[in-house]
């Protein structure tokens, strides 16, 4: 028996919107109908219509004419545009996936905060930030061995894989990012730093972590040891490229942490991997939002 896909749009189509189209072409649980954009010269447009999908050049409010072609509705522009979009979308019925910083729905991290029994019934949730992805489990596997009274992050990316909705999220990017790690990650309090790096060849999106540990002792530190590789491979199970820069290293009560995160390569470069969790993440949330709509029997 062939399982039902449910129909999906994506809203934007710049480089997050077109790789995301990639990764949603291959899954079993999801169908890209529509990408929406405003630019008639996208590339991405033009790209979705190659692979059959409906292209709106006319924004939200050509969705809004033919909101029938989705289910789910991917945003993938900025934190502004979504602040704008999701009442629209709310009213229309639509699950929205925000993967901007705008954090209108609650946080959703996979490896951490996915309840798949709940998350149906939200009509909105927050990808966090390419950042938070990458960091926010690591501080959470830490968390759930002994409480963190500070967690610092800092996300250093190519500057190449920057496109114009990120530059423009920067102020969004640092401070989501921070509640994340005190709100889905566990510490007391948080901080997080991005830096465009302009290196030649581009680098991998590299993050580092930094956490102050209310006590330690050689149990406490050999349990934060375990559950951060339990938690490095729950990661690896829908971003494939996540992987630890070193070993992670803890003297006294500080405890350090680098991740690496290498892109699947599906629409941009692999060092783009700053996209690519956040993407891939977006994915995972759909599908089993998608599962459980369809074993509800309330897909449209």
């Amino acid at each position: 028996m062939t399982q039902q896909k449910l129909k999906c749009a994506i809203i934007g189509s710049g480089n997050i919107g077109t790789d995301l189209m990639y990764k949603l072409l291959r899954s079993d649980k999801l169908e890209p109908t529509t990408m929406i954009g405003i630019d008639q010269n996208s590339k991405g447009l033009a790209l979705a219509k190659e692979h059959g999908l409906v292209p709106i050049y006319n924004g939200i409010d050509g969705f809004v004419e033919q909101a029938d072609l989705a289910d789910i509705v991917f945003e993938a522009t900025s934190a502004k545009a979504h602040t704008h979009n999701a009442p629209i979308l709310k009213k229309l019925g639509k699950k929205a996936i925000d993967l901007t910083p705008a954090a209108v729905g609650p946080f959703i991290v996979p490896a951490v905060s996915l309840d798949e029994q709940s998350v149906e019934a939200l009509n909105n949730v927050n990808m966090v930030t390419c950042g938070g992805q990458a960091t926010v489990p690591m501080v959470k596997a830490i968390s759930d061995v002994v409480d963190v009274e500070y967690a610092e992050i800092v996300a250093s990316i190519s500057s190449k894989s920057a496109g114009p909705g990120t530059r423009q999220n920067i102020d969004e990017f640092t401070a989501t990012t921070a509640k994340a790690l005190q709100e889905v990650g566990g510490a007391k309090e948080g901080k997080a730093l991005i830096i465009l790096n302009p290196a030649e060849p581009p680098i991998l999106m590299r993050n580092t972590i930094h956490v102050k540990i209310s006590e330690y002792s050689d149990d406490i530190h050999q349990n934060i040891l375990q559950k951060l590789d339990d938690m490095l491979k729950v990661v690896q199970s829908y971003v494939e490229g996540y992987h630890f820069k070193a070993d992670p290293v803890i003297k006294d009560n500080i405890v350090t942490v680098s991740v690496e995160v290498e892109g699947n390569g599906d629409y941009l470069p692999k060092y783009a991997g700053n996209l690519d969790i956040i993407t891939s993440a977006a994915v995972k949330t759909a599908e089993v939002i998608a599962a459980a709509m369809v074993s509800k029997g309330v897909a449209q």
